[in-house]
């Protein structure tokens, strides 16, 4: 069976639950179990999705069986039996529109050390390599930090995808993805030249406090986001209604660092269309 797997920002987490929802030919779908990951497996399950969650050292094991490993062995005893065997032979045969999808959720403070978010990512696809046909990094190049990934990995057997915009370019970060896009994002950076913004995405509006805290610098909000020349909040609608508390949240933000809310619209094409693309890029592959 096919096996995507995912390394994704904690920031695009609602354009991941947006993707994997949509495609409705997964065969199985695994989380990675760590800290970070309830209010993804939340929106999964309001979506109707029910994935299996297990720590990383252990999905190899799960993919190859899908089953427990009690029922492997089970299985290989009912293939003596005629219906069994049909029945296999029947679910095997279409197999070639099925994947399994991996996904690995890594934790929003890594945004604050920009090396030690490359480090994690890194050490992460080297991991899923030995699984996977295929790995989509669900990031931007993130300052250009991970920018050299595809040089990096160039001799790596499972190939990596990335999340690129219409251009053919990888997006610059998740601002940039849930904007549509690097073009999309330089002009809606000239729309407020001259006015210092911050751009808000649901994940951005709910997270700022929590990323202050990470940081271990109390001064952070008062030395950048209290800066005078910070005077807007930009509203980013890219149409996934995941977070209830939205407005609320970039009301209490603006609120909070005196700024005037501006609304600006997003899009969801650059997630869907680079999940497409890894997901058909692996089934030729298999």
């Amino acid at each position: 069976m096919p096996v995507l797997s995912i390394i994704a920002c904690g920031m695009l987490e609602d354009e991941l639950v947006h993707v994997l929802i949509r495609d409705c030919e997964i065969r199985q779908l695994i989380v990675v179990e760590n800290n970070n990951i309830s209010g993804f497996l939340r929106k999964l399950r309001s979506g109707g999705l029910v994935p299996r969650v297990i720590s990383l050292d252990r999905v190899p094991m799960l993919l190859e069986t899908g089953f427990s490993p009690g029922f492997k062995k089970i299985s290989k005893m009912l293939m003596h039996f005629h219906f069994f065997r049909k029945m296999n032979e029947k679910i095997e045969s279409g197999a070639g529109i099925k994947i399994d999808v991996v996904i690995n959720l890594l934790r929003l403070g890594l945004h604050v050390d920009l090396e030690l978010l490359k480090s994690e990512v890194y050490k992460n696809v080297r991991e899923m390599a030995k699984f996977s046909d295929g790995i989509l990094i669900f990031y931007g190049t993130c300052g250009h930090v991970l920018g050299g990934l595809e040089r990096d990995f160039a001799d790596l057997e499972c190939p990596l995808f990335f999340l690129k915009d219409s251009s053919g370019e990888i997006v610059e970060d998740c601002i940039s993805a849930a904007l549509g896009g690097n073009d999309a994002y330089a002009g809606a950076m000239l729309e407020c030249r001259g006015k210092g913004t911050i751009y808000l995405t649901p994940m951005w509006a709910s997270s700022w406090k929590m990323l202050e805290k990470e940081s271990g610098n109390r001064d952070l909000n008062n030395r950048y986001l209290k800066n005078s020349r910070y005077c807007l909040a930009a509203k980013i609608d890219s149409g996934l209604l995941y977070d209830p508390y939205f407005d609320r949240n970039v009301e209490d933000f603006a609120l909070t660092f005196g700024m005037k809310i501006i609304n600006m619209s997003g899009s969801s094409e650059v997630a869907e269309k680079s999940y497409l693309a890894a997901r058909k890029a692996v089934l030729r592959k298999t």
